[in-house]
């Protein structure tokens, strides 16, 4: 069984474990459950891209997204998607990404790389 830890694993390690699951002939299912929500996490959705305003990148919400990042601090997303949404932002993706409580996150992750003008 192939445990991944959102917290403490950045998008490298999670797409090595992806690779290491897809070579193999059968991955352990509950493996692939672990792993595709991290994946959404990285990825995001491919066929519903979000085009990014940058009217959204407040003071609060990229000094709140560098917080994050610099510190895995996933906790605090739902923070982010209300700065985001004082901001301008009303995209559901955006915000329903930041307060899902079941939402496993990795360094990486779609909306805080958005927020950061990473790509």
């Amino acid at each position: 069984m192939v445990h991944v830890a959102a917290a403490d694993r950045d998008r490298t390690d999670v797409f090595v474990r992806a690779v290491e699951l897809i070579k193999k002939k059968r991955p352990p299912r509950r493996a692939l459950q672990q792993l595709v929500p991290l994946l959404r996490c990285i990825v995001g959705n491919p066929f519903r891209p979000v085009a990014f305003d940058p009217r959204w990148r407040s003071e609060t919400a990229v000094a709140l997204a560098t917080g994050i990042y610099a510190e895995r601090a996933f906790d605090r997303l739902p923070i982010l998607a209300d700065a985001l949404e004082e901001a301008g932002c009303d995209h559901p993706d955006v915000l329903a990404h930041c307060r899902d409580p079941h939402q496993p996150h990795a360094r990486g992750c779609w909306v805080v790389d958005l927020v950061l003008g990473k790509s």
